[in-house]
């Protein structure tokens, strides 16, 4: 059941420029859903519209069926979360998180309590007394989540929140979020660029591309069943082949499909997707899925497609090969453990992968 909706919701500006087009979206109660996406994809922008900063040109926003589109953002029982912490320099880490009590004219000893719990939820316990020039960057932006939810909200706003970290602390910070949201379950909107962030918090993903929500799904489905080559090569990296259908037939709720692939190889493929017959279509496989085949592919029941490997790039426990594929110069990215390079420069090698592990689009 929904708890959080966006109706066709759009935002026009004067000059006749649409930053969010007709988006729609539901979102269950505790549910944590990633807004991803590149700059000047419409991500940020829908979420100012929730938190009430933007106003929409059409659409509706409602919150356990109440209509909030134009209700005031300190009316709307939101909690916000920036990626500059948004800290009052003068104020201790315990009065920064006191401050939304205060305004909301919760009694001094609740405060006391909620503000003592809110520190122990965020680890900070024994930094109460602080000042936000004396914590780190991390620390600081626990504070911020712990002033963010103090006040129980019911919704939970988060823009790339993690977005001024190192990547260690990074990477640390993001199971510490969703443990928390967990701990609370509180409905949570999260705004990022970062792939790795979306993968790793997310219930499910909204990839926003030119203004519009192009996929939604859990992490699996965005990174297994790209519904676009744009979604494909945004979310993870990917190989794109190009092919073209020779047969389809239904087949195991779904269609399979002779594949002409590069017209080097025929094979047949399963997808959920219709295509069109004869015609011309991309496939994609990812890194991850490709291997080097021993014997040269002798008795495969998959891809097999010879190559010459052309460079290696060692990135600490996997290694990124580049291998050329034979007869037109198509080069595709397989990646093997780095303690254990497939080959040298130079060397022949033959390439395999599963027709399962390969998603085909319409190009």
């Amino acid at each position: 059941m929904s708890y959080l909706r966006l109706i066709d919701v759009q935002k026009s500006y004067g000059s006749g420029a649409i930053g969010v087009r007709q988006v729609s979206l539901d979102i269950a109660a505790g549910e944590f859903v990633t807004f991803l996406g590149p700059s000047g994809s419409g991500k940020t922008t829908t979420l100012s519209m929730v938190a009430g900063f933007v106003e929409p040109t059409e659409g509706r926003i409602e919150v356990a069926g109440r209509d909030i589109t134009h209700v005031a953002p300190e009316k709307r029982n939101i909690g916000m979360v920036f990626q500059d912490y948004s800290l009052f320099p003068h104020l201790t880490v315990e009065e920064n998180i006191a401050f939304p009590l205060e305004m909301r004219g919760v009694p001094r000893a609740e405060i006391t309590r909620q503000v003592g719990e809110a520190l122990e939820m965020v680890g900070l316990a024994k930094f109460a007394r602080r000042f936000p020039a004396q914590m780190s960057g991390g620390q600081q932006q626990r504070v911020s989540i712990a002033r963010a939810v103090v006040y129980r909200p019911s919704i939970l706003l988060m823009d790339e929140p993690l977005g001024a970290l190192d990547r260690m602390l990074r990477d640390r910070m993001q199971i510490e979020i969703k443990h928390i949201q967990k701990e609370l379950g509180i409905t949570t909107l999260y705004v990022t660029h970062d792939q790795g962030e979306a993968l790793t918090m997310s219930d499910r993903i909204c990839v926003f591309n030119e203004g519009e929500i192009v996929q939604v799904g859990t992490p699996t489905e965005i990174y297994e069943r790209p519904a676009s080559a744009f979604v494909a090569g945004f979310v993870g990296e990917s190989n794109f082949l190009p092919a073209r259908v020779l047969a389809r037939r239904n087949g195991g709720g779904g269609y399979l499909y002779d594949v002409a692939l590069l017209e080097q190889a025929q094979i047949e493929v399963p997808s959920e997707r219709e295509l069109p017959a004869s015609a011309g279509i991309t496939a994609v496989v990812r890194p991850e899925h490709i291997r080097i085949l021993p014997d040269h592919g002798a008795g495969t029941d998959g891809v097999a497609l010879p190559g010459t490997i052309r460079e290696t790039i060692y990135r600490g426990e996997i290694c990124s090969v580049r291998v050329e594929l034979a007869g037109g110069g198509q080069s595709v990215i397989l990646r093997s453990p780095g303690k254990s390079p497939p080959g040298r420069d130079g060397e022949p090698v033959m390439l395999g992968w599963a027709a399962e592990d390969m998603v085909l689009l319409a190009s």
